[in-house]
């Protein structure tokens, strides 16, 4: 019976990157005006999460969403979330209404078409590099004083699969506690399933986010950094027990 599926998965990989790629080559020269200003990036956030939608609905994957606390417009956030799929970036932009700046790898940066418009609105770290760390908070920082927000994914890439849920790197929980920011934990439950890095695997279904209450940091000091990353660790590590139950 699998070996009936290898043609489906084929087709799906294939199908994803079409559908990834046709909104971009549609939409490109109001893309590229969108990113023309740093003061339009919320403009091209609206222009990603309609990107996103369309990947996702395109896919077959249908969104459900758990919410015990909702961001307020007006205000900045750090976003983090457990890291197993393609999809991440997609369901991330979908999830959260609030315009964001991710920090991600720079290798995406090289993917055609894609890469473009990630090397010029996402920070970009190289984490084998201490000086490219360290670049990542100053542009974080000038991010946050525009009152945009920002996401990045803990564990600092994908990790094995038989591993749910890797130790989490304290960038984003130092970022939060400098800047005095909520920190938003969000619980992917799905993406491994739906779509991983394994090429044979996938396919259409329910995809369930959970939005957790906030981790404040008024008060905090770098010195509780190790603390606060524990915390938003164990509640995304419990949730996924709870949802693979």
């Amino acid at each position: 019976m699998k070996l009936f599926k290898y043609p489906f998965w084929v087709l799906y990989r294939i199908w994803f990157y079409v559908l990834v790629t046709i909104p971009i080559v549609l939409l490109f020269p109001v893309l590229l005006l969108s990113i023309s200003k740093e003061s339009w990036y919320p403009f091209f956030f609206k222009l990603a999460r309609l990107w996103a939608k369309f990947i996702l609905s395109g896919m077959g994957f249908r969104c459900v969403f758990q919410k015990e606390q909702e961001p307020e417009q007006s205000k900045s956030y750090m976003f983090i979330a457990n890291h197993t799929s393609m999809i991440d970036i997609m369901l991330m932009l979908v999830s959260v209404k609030n315009p964001f700046v991710f920090v991600g790898k720079k290798e995406l940066a090289k993917i055609p078409l894609f890469g473009f418009f990630y090397k010029r609105t996402c920070i970009l770290v190289d984490r084998s590099s201490a000086k490219s760390r360290q670049a990542v908070f100053i542009r974080a920082q000038k991010r946050l004083q525009s009152g945009l927000s920002i996401c990045i994914f803990p564990e600092g890439g994908v990790p094995e699969p038989q591993i749910d849920l890797d130790e989490f790197k304290d960038g984003a929980f130092r970022l939060a506690i400098k800047h005095q920011i909520p920190i938003v934990p969000i619980t992917f439950a799905d993406n491994k399933k739906r779509f991983s890095y394994t090429f044979f695997s996938g396919g259409p279904g329910k995809i369930r986010v959970k939005i957790h209450k906030f981790l404040l940091t008024e008060g905090l000091t770098i010195e509780d950094t190790k603390t606060l990353n524990e915390r938003a660790r164990n509640i995304i590590f419990k949730q996924l027990k709870t949802f693979n139950k």
